[in-house]
């Protein structure tokens, strides 16, 4: 995944409309108008946040009659996960270093 697909995916997932609508998925396909229901959204502003997800593979959206059906796609959110997991480290790594500190300077003023 280059560092563009990275910074999409990020941006993807960023708005909570778009994180509520992948929830929803989770639970099965719906159609854009389904989708649209619980946000009080038109039509074409969840259209809109389904063509972001669709771009980084998070949403497969298909035509069914009139209807677009959306569904989970397959992301491969690996490198999402590298990333996450990689920032999580180095901020624990600086946490310890933290409360070394603290402790030292605890243990110096007594």
């Amino acid at each position: 995944m280059s560092t563009s697909t990275l910074d999409r995916t990020f941006f993807a997932l960023s708005d909570p409309t778009r994180r509520s609508i992948l929830n929803r998925l989770a639970r099965g396909p719906a159609t854009i108008g389904e989708l649209a229901q619980p946000f009080g959204l038109t039509l074409n502003g969840v259209k809109k946040h389904v063509e972001i997800l669709e771009e980084v593979e998070l949403v497969i959206t298909s035509k069914v009659g009139r209807s677009r059906e959306c569904q989970l796609g397959k992301a491969d959110l690996k490198e999402v996960t590298h990333w996450i997991d990689s920032y999580r480290r180095t901020l624990e790594a600086r946490l310890e270093s933290f409360d070394a500190y603290v402790q030292a300077r605890t243990a110096s003023e007594q």
